[in-house]
Order: structure tokens, then C-alpha cells, then sequence
């Protein structure tokens, strides 16, 4: 059922230079069985094809679609989610990445789990490189115990960030049970009360180059009392498979995002230093519904 305390929702998803995978995610958004009120994509600085790309598929899109975009000098994630959470009134953020497909209920899912005082971890099913091929080639995403995809192999840890196959099953009661104070960090697939975001200033901008962000926001809101809780069996997404930009080993403590995740954990700091409230009054007024400049629905 509707969780009446959630009035109004914005799916914020961030991308940077793979439109034909976007073009995916958002084909997916059309398809949910509980719409966002509104889409903004938060772009890292892609190209002039992102934005036409955008102007296209806005001619019958079904809601709201914004395009936030930043000047390309290099990877700055945790800028340009704040400024797609400043460019949005919304009482409630999904936040997702621009190469996850979404099941049908992912939105209603997240909407039927939200409570205040927490916010909520999803996680992903990672394709092979072989079914990321065939879905982009225009095939029909599947979800359910078969879906071509990486598993984990408690055997072995280096599959450790991977999920297990019964976690692409959708069940919505054990969702529910499942949903506790658990999980692990992950920025692709998460949902806060944009309250709670202000409460923290967001993503710490100071955190530029890949990893951590999503590790030092979830810290900062849990000093803030903000608990996480994990999504299970619910919010099902796909995530197109792709080669990694990071770093060989991402939790190397010398690395200079995790010396600052480090600083948040020992002083257990509630606000970013640099962060969302630099982008209020720029985006007090949201950017133009691509809709209207494409012609398409007001």
C-alpha cells in the first residue's frame, strides 16, 4: 500500500558520459508502478550528446526531467548530487546511478519502507558483461532468481561486494522484515529525507576522485541519529557492468577521501564542511522541465 507520510518523491540520478546507458535508466522510470514526481539528472560534466539525449526522451516523458549539470574537472560525485538535491522541493530523494535499471516497484518500494528517523539501503544485482551487452542492445531487462549475473561465493572474498542470487527474488513481506539497522554504504542505490540532507549538508565536496562518499555521508547521519536500514528482496535494480575507475584498493587508509572519511568518524561530525547549502540559492528556482523546451507534456 502507499505510505501516506511520504507526500512528494524526486529520483536524483548521477551520470557522466554513458548516455546510452541513462537512456535505459530512464526508459526503467517510465515503467514504475508509483512515478517520482519529478527526475533530475545529476551530471558530472558529460557531454553535449547527454543533454540532447535528455531533450529527446523529455518530448513523452511521464513526469518532471531536470538535467543539473557541472563543468567537467574530474570526478566530483558527492558537487553534483547536492546540487541535484538543492534543485529539488520534494520531501523525499531516491538517489540511484545512470547505469541501473530499475525493477517496476522500485520507487514504490522505497516510498513503502520510508519512516523518519532513518534512511534506507538498497542494493544491486550486477549483471555479466554478457547480459549488460544484450541489455544494451535493446533486450528486455529480467528480474528473478535466473537474471545473468555476478554472484558471491562465500568461498571466496574477493566476490564479496557481490549479492547472492536469492536477493534478486522480489518479496515484499520479507522486505519489510528484513528492513533493519543493517547494510553496507552504498551510494548507487539509497533514499533519505531531503530534511535529513539538509540536516547534514549533504555529501562533503572536500571528497573529489573516486570512493568514500557514500561511506562519509553515512557516517555524518549517524551522528546526526539518522539510522540506516537495508533493503532486502525489494527496490530490485540491474546494474550494467563496466569497467572501474577507481583506485586497486579503495579502502587504502592513506587515500585522501578515506583520511577524511576517518576525520568524520573520529570527530563524529554531523555537517560537511563544503557542501549542499553552497548550491541553495543558485538552485532556488529548479532548472526548466526539459518537457517544455522539447515540446513535450506540461
Amino acid at each position: 500500500m502507499p505510505n501516506p507520510i511520504v507526500p512528494s518523491v524526486a529520483l536524483i540520478i548521477c551520470t557522466y558520459n554513458w548516455k546510452e546507458a541513462l537512456a535505459l535508466v530512464l526508459q526503467s522510470v517510465t515503467r514504475q508502478s508509483r512515478l517520482p514526481d519529478e527526475v533530475i539528472v545529476a551530471d558530472d560534466g558529460s557531454r553535449d550528446d547527454t543533454a540532447a539525449l535528455l531533450r529527446e526522451i523529455a518530448r513523452d516523458f511521464p513526469v518532471p526531467l531536470r538535467h543539473v549539470w557541472q563543468a567537467d574537472e574530474g570526478f566530483r560525485r558527492a558537487r553534483a548530487l547536492n546540487r541535484g538535491f538543492a534543485a529539488t522541493a520534494c520531501d523525499y530523494v531516491i538517489q540511484l546511478d545512470g547505469d541501473m535499471l530499475l525493477h517496476p516497484e522500485f520507487v514504490a518500494d522505497h516510498l513503502r519502507l520510508a519512516q523518519p528517523g532513518r534512511f534506507l539501503q538498497g542494493t544491486r544485482i550486477r549483471t555479466t558483461a554478457a547480459e549488460a551487452q544484450r541489455l544494451l542492445a535493446g533486450g528486455e531487462p529480467r528480474f528473478g532468481w535466473f537474471v545473468d549475473a555476478y554472484y558471491r561465493n562465500d568461498h571466496d572474498r574477493s566476490t564479496y561486494h557481490y549479492g547472492r542470487r536469492h536477493h534478486s527474488l522480489r518479496l515484499p513481506w520479507l522486505a519489510r522484515l528484513k528492513s533493519r539497522a543493517s547494510g553496507h554504504p552504498m551510494g548507487c542505490n539509497v533514499s533519505f529525507w531531503r530534511n535529513d540532507l539538509l540536516r547534514v549538508n549533504g555529501y562533503d565536496e572536500r571528497m573529489v576522485g573516486y570512493g568514500s562518499e557514500d561511506l562519509e555521508i553515512d557516517a555524518r547521519l549517524h551522528h546526526a541519529g539518522i539510522r540506516r536500514h537495508q533493503i532486502k528482496f525489494a527496490a530490485l535494480t540491474l546494474h550494467l557492468e563496466h569497467g572501474s575507475a577507481g583506485p586497486s584498493d579503495p579502502s587504502d587508509p592513506d587515500l585522501p577521501n578515506n583520511r577524511l572519511l576517518q576525520a568524520s568518524r573520529d570527530e563524529r561530525r554531523v555537517r560537511a564542511e563544503r557542501g549542499l547549502d553552497a548550491h541553495l540559492a543558485e538552485l532556488s528556482q529548479p532548472p526548466a522541465d526539459l518537457r517544455t523546451l522539447a515540446g513535450g507534456p506540461a
